[in-house]
């Protein structure tokens, strides 16, 4: 293992979020051009056990980012990355800050949510988060935005100016999805010749908007008999099982938790549906297109209407509009499945979209020979 690294990715934990997936695999994608990566994590904490061949995992053992700082100090001082490449607002922050107290690391930061809506609930200390990403953001080297709805976002909330934020699309397109998507979905309702499976994926939790689908498969259910299944882990568990109950659908709900490969219950089901109150780039929706679902998504900020182009592949629909989601859900049980065109493809193909961030960071598409 060389002394230095040729560049460090930076991120909260292995929990094995759209995030950290990413990031994982960019730093995966750079190991296997021959770079030397380090993966940077506040704390291993997560489902993720492997992050990678020829990646080497710092783990800076803190509880959280804001305990982090004299850590990281200490790993650039003894690493060396000439480039640090971060996701997350808090870990944003704080590569930014250990950059600038160390001296010759190169910070670029990746932003994945809008941050006028992400932090808009969080009251003091959402208004408290976004002074520092204004502070830290105009300092980094280069900011990066996941879709164009996050970068208007980050010019209207942070103030940077348009030439400073570089849109680049998640590499969502990987050889792990199409492995995953050869597999056979590991639940009953796939094999017992019952009644359509329309499957979400993601966190139970408010942003996902679960209940709002709960609620619109319940009222597709009158014209269109149909079974829920939410793959995810999340604090609203209980919430959704009693909401299915008090509709008369519990038995037509079903929860089976985080599943590490979506990709053939995506392939397989007869609807994916996206229900999210807002976004980023949702990763799970670009995922189940590339592996041939037919999909339904809220039309919220952001990323949904980018990745549909506007409805031409998939139905939209207003964010927490639970007749409409019931109408399209209908429509979308019966629809044909249709092709994607290539350029389509090429948007999230995680060979073009590596090649986009190597540029951003400052990097050639492969190492010299000779370090």
């Amino acid at each position: 293992m060389s002394a230095r690294a040729d560049v460090a990715v930076f991120m909260p934990s292995l929990r094995g979020g759209g995030a950290e997936r990413v990031m994982l695999d960019l730093a995966q994608g750079m190991a296997g051009r021959g770079y030397a990566v380090d993966v940077v994590v506040v704390n291993r904490e997560g489902a993720v056990q492997e992050v990678g061949q020829g990646v080497r995992l710092v783990d800076l053992e803190r509880s959280r980012a804001a305990t982090a700082l004299p850590a990281l100090v200490r790993y650039l001082r003894r690493r060396r990355p000439p480039v640090m490449l971060s996701t997350l607002e808090h870990t944003n922050v704080l590569a930014v800050v250990a950059a600038r107290l160390v001296g010759g690391t190169r910070v670029v930061v990746r932003e994945a949510n809008t941050p006028d809506v992400d932090l808009s609930a969080a009251g003091l200390k959402g208004r408290a988060v976004r002074l520092a990403m204004r502070v830290a953001y105009q300092a980094a080297t280069a900011v990066v935005a996941v879709s164009q709805g996050v970068g208007r976002s980050l010019q209207a909330t942070l103030g940077l100016a348009p030439e400073r934020v570089t849109v680049i699309a998640n590499p969502v397109i990987t050889e792990r999805v199409a492995e995953g998507a050869a597999g056979v979905p590991d639940h009953p309702w796939f094999h017992d010749g019952g009644d359509p499976v329309v499957v979400g994926v993601g966190r139970l939790v408010e942003q996902k908007g679960f209940d709002t689908l709960v609620r619109a498969v319940a009222l597709a259910n009158e014209r269109a008999p149909c079974r829920l299944l939410v793959l995810g882990e999340g604090p609203l568990r209980a919430e959704l099982t009693e909401l299915a109950a008090s509709l008369g659908v519990a038995e037509r709900l079903a929860l089976p938790g985080f599943a590490a490969n979506p990709f053939p219950y995506m392939r397989e089901c007869e609807l994916f549906v996206l229900s999210s109150r807002w976004e980023g780039l949702p990763n799970v929706l670009i995922q189940a297109m590339a592996v041939g679902a037919k999909v339904v998504a809220t039309d919220c900020p952001s990323g949904p209407d980018e990745i549909l182009d506007g409805g031409r592949h998939g139905r939209l629909v207003p964010v927490d509009d639970v007749a409409a989601l019931a109408d399209a859900i209908v429509e979308g049980l019966s629809a044909p499945r249709r092709p994607l065109p290539p350029e389509w493809r090429a948007r999230y193909e995680a060979g073009a979209v590596l090649d986009r961030y190597l540029a951003v960071l400052g990097l050639p598409p492969c190492p010299q020979e000779e370090r």
